[in-house]
């Protein structure tokens, strides 16, 4: 049975790296629509709640650094490092807190939010080191402007999407 749940955490695992490679295509043409619905983001959350903690914290590592050392996108320093980092806490973060919580449904929304905010601090933290290692300054207003307020509609879809999906999955893995 163990052997079984890891073979479908590895598959599950496996296609949501291949959506976090592919779902950014979908707005290349437009590289700012991109910072703002954090395509990435999506499946590196889905395969924290789904996968467990470990897994969604191996797939936000990789993606980032996978799409950067294959397409150039993005930048693989500071970008896809710190994008790496944040991923990875998002994974692990959602992993964690989804686990740890009741199974209500307002509890996905809580772990969620938790994933958002704990992963969005370790971006900010590593771009303030990255940068810093460069001689160049990492501003709050910077901070705020690429996590925060340019990332609305991506926050928007995330609470609105991830919930849904965990629950459908929730709700298949009982039936």
């Amino acid at each position: 049975m163990k052997q079984n749940k890891t073979l479908r955490n590895v598959i599950r695992s496996a296609l949501f790296l291949a959506l976090a490679y592919v779902l950014p295509f979908l707005t290349a043409g437009i590289p700012e629509f991109g910072s703002m619905l954090c395509p990435m983001h999506l499946p590196v959350l889905l395969c924290g709640f789904l996968c467990g903690w470990p897994w969604g914290l191996a797939v936000g590592a990789i993606a980032p650094l996978f799409r950067s050392l294959t397409l150039g996108m993005p930048v693989l320093f500071p970008k896809a490092v710190c994008m790496a980092l944040e991923l990875a806490a998002y994974g692990a973060a959602a992993g964690i807190f989804y686990k740890l919580l009741p199974r209500r449904r307002i509890s996905t929304y809580v772990a969620l939010l938790i994933a958002m905010v704990a992963g969005r601090l370790v971006y900010g933290a590593a771009m303030l080191v990255c940068l810093g290692i460069q001689g160049k300054g990492y501003a709050l207003s910077a901070f705020l402007a690429s996590t925060v307020t340019g990332a609305i509609p991506g926050i928007v879809l995330q609470i609105l999407l991830i919930p849904i999906i965990v629950e459908l999955y929730a709700r298949r893995e009982k039936d």
